[in-house]
C-alpha cells in the first residue's frame, strides 16, 4: 500500500509541474487598428530601429504596440498571434489568424479619448498593425476591431544578426532576427582582447557600450526576455566597420 501511494504521489507532482500545453495559453482581449499603406511601405523604420523591414527579415507581418505592451523597447521582436473577435465585430474575418512582430510604437493620443482616436493611451493594450497584417483577419472598412492576442515563439530563419553602429569608444548594436521569445532583456560584447562587457540598451532594439573595441574580433552574448542565454562567438571580425552587418550562426 505504501508504494501505491508513493506511485500515486510521483504521478501527481509530476503532473502538476508539467508545462501547461500550447494550446492552454491565455488569450487576451485588445483592439488593433492598422497603419502604413496596402504595401506597408509605411511601416519602414520605427520605434525599434529595425530601419526596412524586408531587410531585416521581418517582411509586412508586423505591428506597433500601445504604451502598455510596448514596455520601453523590451518587447521589441516578441511575436503575437492575433484574432479578431468575431463575436464582437462584423468586420472580422472569421476563422483566420496572423502572428506578427513588434517592430515599432503606438503612441498615445491625450488629446482624444481612449474610446475615440485616443487607441494607444494607457492603459489600453492595442496592435496598430500593418495593414496587409490588418487586413488577413478584418475588413478594411472596419478600422478598428476587438481582438485577442497571445504572446507566442518566434520562428526566423538563420542566425541572429548584429549591426554594429556608432564610432570608437561608442558602438551602438542593433539586434535583429532573434527567435523564441523575440525579446533581449540583457546583452554583454566581448572583443578579443577584453573580458564581457554588460551592455545598456539605448532605444528600441539597439544597445551600446562605451569601450573602445576598434581591431578586435566581436563576441556577442543576449538574455532572452523569458531568461534564456546564447552566446555567438566571433561574430564580427577584427576588420569590422561601423555600419556593417555581422550574421551569427546562434540562435534560440
Amino acid at each position: 500500500m505504501a508504494v501505491i501511494k508513493m506511485l500515486v504521489l510521483v504521478a501527481l507532482a509530476a503532473f502538476l509541474l508539467s508545462p501547461a500545453p500550447a494550446s492552454a495559453v491565455k488569450w487576451t482581449p485588445a483592439f488593433a487598428t492598422f497603419y502604413g499603406g496596402g504595401d506597408a511601405s509605411g511601416t519602414m523604420g520605427g520605434a525599434c530601429g529595425y530601419g526596412n523591414l524586408y531587410g531585416a527579415g521581418y517582411g509586412t507581418r508586423t505591428t506597433a504596440l500601445s504604451t502598455a505592451l510596448f514596455n520601453n523597447g523590451a518587447s521589441c521582436g516578441a511575436c503575437f498571434t492575433i484574432a479578431c473577435d468575431t463575436r464582437k465585430s462584423p468586420w472580422c474575418k472569421p476563422g483566420t489568424s496572423i502572428t506578427v512582430t513588434a517592430t515599432n510604437f503606438c503612441p498615445p493620443n491625450y488629446a482624444l479619448p481612449s474610446n475615440d482616436g485616443g487607441w494607444c493611451n494607457p492603459p489600453r493594450q492595442h496592435f496598430d498593425m500593418s495593414q496587409p497584417a490588418w487586413e488577413t483577419i478584418a475588413v478594411y472598412r472596419g478600422g478598428i476591431v476587438p481582438v485577442n492576442y497571445r504572446r507566442v515563439p518566434c520562428q526566423r530563419s538563420g542566425g541572429i544578426r548584429f549591426t554594429i553602429n556608432g564610432h570608437s569608444y561608442f558602438e551602438l548594436v542593433l539586434v535583429t532576427n532573434v527567435a523564441g521569445s523575440g525579446g533581449v532583456a540583457q546583452m554583454w560584447i566581448k572583443g578579443s582582447g577584453t573580458d564581457w562587457i554588460a551592455m545598456s540598451q539605448n532605444w528600441g532594439a539597439n544597445w551600446q557600450t562605451g569601450a573602445y573595441l576598434n581591431g578586435q574580433s566581436l563576441s556577442f552574448r543576449i538574455k532572452s526576455d523569458d531568461g534564456r542565454v546564447v552566446t555567438a562567438n566571433n561574430v564580427a571580425p577584427s576588420g569590422w566597420w561601423f555600419g556593417g552587418t555581422y550574421t551569427s550562426g546562434a540562435q534560440f
